[in-house]
């Protein structure tokens, strides 16, 4: 049209104009609509904005509040999907820090409090009246909020005096649970003071009917998920929440005929939390059993962060069905015995395995030897059982050379993912004298070959040492979505 009769693109009917601009990101959304009025009422269209994915925070942030608020504002009533990330603060409130960088760091501290209240209170407030809202994903990486995993209450009264911001976000998650009729997806993970024992309790039975994710995880007590509110949940299909919260009379009751089959569960294993939340009643042998022949599809994804393994080789029981576990530890270690039980009891389900450890400032500075006889290595062996194994990080633990090229052969091209941090791989001084080569340089070219693809040790240990609950609340997103 512009070419033969020489009108502009600003003669386009606005329904030609909302289609081309729907294949733009929100971000080129809302800078094209400072280009003109028309452009603006276009691409303010509510069929552009049924979803938002936005990341926040990395520090105070203040100047990002009113885009937000901005967004939420004109979006809100009617977003279908919204996902929201809170970035960590970096360092932690605390003891040990000289008097001067106390203070400095005390004034950030409450910057950035006070700039996620305000923040979620935007959130909260432009979903309130939403009733076609599918999907709520919210993550708040509050570890820099809190003192050993417990909330400060006395630090928190400093930016929120009463506690009436902590208490307006309660109501208004409750509000928004009420007057939803159709979501199916509801998420939050680690959102300061947000969910309540009682906020499931708030949902409305159309959303109840109609959920099939839920997802509630936080480091305070007691339990989010009542035993009596997943009654009303006869469609949940995943089910994301902490371990010791999840008891021998949930699982029986997920396996009733009156629930539909499970395909999901991502459970995660605080050692922090296992003190106040006693293991014993968790999910029996028995009670595994009949959830998995209730639920024929069900995979279970464990992280287990800084647990003894003793802890472990009690919850892990032979029925239960894993399919991914990730170790990741500051001060335990996990033992040969309990790679062992893996590799025998999954080796059918078993596809992702992550074994981490932070060893920064710590006294020893060797990494632990999982195997005392290194021609049976425990993770040689888990390769070789495990069948279907597709993911394997490692860092933090000594790995042998040869064992290392033994499991690239074992399982070949179908290990996807091959991860193991350089400073983690050594070398046995015997198996060298039948090297010719640089050894390094061997053990390129030959888990290469075992692998059938390029491969190198892992230089950059940022990559696998993220914040654990960040990494375990994105993978039960990838795990859960799709099912």
């Amino acid at each position: 049209m512009a070419l033969c009769g020489g009108v502009g693109a600003s003669a386009l009917p606005s329904e030609l104009i909302v289609h081309i601009f729907s294949f733009l990101s929100a971000r080129d959304k809302l800078r094209a609509s400072a280009v003109c009025a028309r452009w603006r009422e276009c691409l303010f269209y509510p069929a552009l904005w049924t979803e938002l994915r936005l990341s926040l925070g990395g520090g105070p942030g203040p100047e990002e509040t009113p885009k937000l608020e901005f967004l939420m504002r004109k979006f809100g009533s009617f977003v279908r999907e919204l996902q929201l990330e809170f970035a960590p603060v970096e360092g932690y409130l605390g003891p040990g820090r000289a008097a001067e960088e106390e203070a400095q760091f005390a004034g950030r501290w409450r910057d950035a409090l006070h700039t996620y209240l305000d923040q979620v209170l935007f959130v909260l407030r432009g979903l309130r009246n939403n009733r076609n809202l599918q999907k709520l994903s919210l993550y708040g990486d509050t570890c820099i909020l809190q003192e050993e995993g417990i909330l400060d209450r006395g630090h928190l009264g400093q930016v929120d005096q009463a506690g009436k911001k902590i208490k307006e976000i309660q109501l208004l998650f409750e509000e928004i649970l009420a007057n939803s009729r159709q979501v199916k997806w509801l998420s939050s993970a680690f959102m300061l003071g947000m969910v309540t024992p009682s906020s499931l309790s708030m949902m409305s039975n159309l959303s109840a009917s109609s959920l099939q994710h839920l997802s509630l995880l936080d480091s305070q007590l007691p339990s989010l998920v009542p035993v009596g509110e997943l009654e009303r949940l006869h469609s949940l299909r995943s089910l994301a929440l902490d371990f010791c919260d999840f008891t021998s009379e949930m699982c029986l009751l997920l396996s009733g005929r009156d629930h539909a089959p499970l395909h999901r569960l991502s459970l995660l294993l605080s050692g922090a939390a296992v003190p106040d939340k006693p293991l014993d009643a968790t999910p029996s042998e028995g009670d595994w059993k009949a959830l998995v022949r209730s639920s024929a599809n069900l995979r279970v994804y464990v992280m287990a962060l800084d647990v003894p393994s003793q802890d472990l080789l009690r919850v892990l029981k032979p029925s239960l069905p894993l399919e991914r576990i990730h170790f990741d530890s500051y001060s335990c270690c996990a033992s040969e015995g309990t790679v062992e039980l893996i590799s025998l009891q999954y080796p059918k389900t078993l596809t992702h395995f992550i074994l981490m450890r932070d060893p920064v400032e710590r006294e020893d500075a060797g990494f632990p030897d999982l195997s005392d006889n290194r021609n049976e290595d425990p993770l040689v062996l888990l390769a070789w059982r495990c069948t279907r194994l597709s993911l394997l990080v490692i860092h933090g633990y000594t790995v042998w050379a040869h064992n290392l090229i033994a499991i690239s052969r074992l399982r070949g091209s179908n290990l996807k993912v091959l991860a193991v941090s350089e400073e983690s791989i050594d070398f046995d001084q015997d198996q060298l004298v039948f090297v010719e080569e640089d050894p390094v340089h061997n053990l390129i070219k030959e888990v290469s070959l075992g692998l059938g693809r390029p491969w190198h040790p892992m230089m950059d240990t940022s990559v696998v040492l993220s914040e654990p609950t960040q990494h375990f609340y994105r993978e039960m997103q990838r795990f859960s979505e799709g099912v």
